[in-house]
């Protein structure tokens, strides 16, 4: 059956948080987080700019011989920075990224992350596309310019409904990705990461592009609150359980496992080399953009983008 159209208050509510987003965004990315960005991930490389006269203090080694020969005087070679990149967002739209228990839910800190980021992107004049995934491809929108893509990631990350929220599969997203870009990209993977089969896929995306993954929770997700007998839905499953949050030994095993599954993902970054920051619900707008450039200047301490 098709689709029912959405309600106009339900576009009018989506445009408001869109509109909220985009406003925060706007004071959040100034001049310094837009220069980390640009320091942080460069361009494919080099290319050939223009030959100019020689000047003392020069490098000798950047002559172009047969331009020093026809016009009688030493020319240089003058190369810039190949800076155009392409960047994709891999976000998780799955049933677990409508959970938030404080000011807002893993669905909106990942549009707002994706905000943020592709509006330094699209300062840094960088293409900028999206894949919204669950447990199948939910959207995908080609690389494009501008601030008019900026708003359209945003509003389709806010857009997923409980038609597309189901489980997660981030090696079948991650496939997608490396059929449909061909060309070396720089890939902001987006999501809580409650999956378990992806590593190959990883290694191979890690592989063919510049991969970075920012992993959303929400602080409920780390520890249980001590409050008695409770039924709970699994979000992405629809499974009812009942858990008795009044014992400890049902806490203690419940932040064992979720630190456990915490470390292994970073161990498993380590393990490929890729950059990495984890995000909770409950971090700051200011929280947040902290966290980002704390990932940008590790990126530039190791000498920016990854081969």
């Amino acid at each position: 059956m098709p689709k029912p159209a959405a309600s106009k208050t339900d576009t009018a509510t989506l445009m408001k948080r869109v509109a909220g987003i985009r406003l925060l965004t706007v004071r959040l990315v100034n001049d310094q987080l837009a220069g980390d960005y640009h320091s942080s991930f460069k361009g494919q490389g080099i290319e050939f700019d223009e030959v100019r006269p020689y000047v003392p203090g020069d490098d000798v080694r950047a002559i172009d011989w047969n331009v020093t020969a026809r016009s009688g005087a030493p020319h240089i070679k003058r190369f810039a920075e190949e800076r155009e990149l392409t960047v994709i967002f891999l976000v998780d739209v799955s049933g677990s990224q409508a959970c938030g228990s404080g000011s807002r839910t893993k669905s909106e800190l990942s549009a707002l992350l994706t905000c943020i980021l592709a509006m330094a992107a699209v300062r840094n004049a960088d293409k900028i596309g999206l894949i919204n995934f669950s447990d199948r491809i939910v959207k995908a929108i080609p690389p494009r310019k501008g601030r008019t893509a900026v708003m359209r990631l945003v509003r389709d990350v806010l857009a997923a409904d409980d038609a597309t929220r189901h489980g997660t599969d981030i090696a079948a997203a991650l496939r997608y990705l490396n059929n449909v870009q061909k060309r070396r990209a720089l890939v902001f993977l987006i999501s809580d990461f409650q999956d378990r089969t992806y590593e190959s896929e990883l290694r191979v995306t890690a592989q063919r592009h510049d991969l970075v993954v920012l992993a959303v929770h929400d602080p409920r997700e780390l520890s249980l609150p001590n409050v008695g007998l409770v039924e709970v839905q699994d979000p992405e499953t629809g499974g009812l359980y009942l858990l008795d949050t009044g014992s400890s030994a049902v806490r203690d095993h419940f932040a064992r496992q979720a630190g456990a599954d915490r470390e292994a993902l970073a161990l498993l970054l380590r393990r490929y080399g890729l950059d990495g920051e984890f995000f909770s619900t409950g971090d700051s707008d200011d929280e947040v953009v902290h966290k980002l450039r704390r990932l940008f200047n590790r990126r530039e301490r190791r000498g920016g983008r990854r081969r």
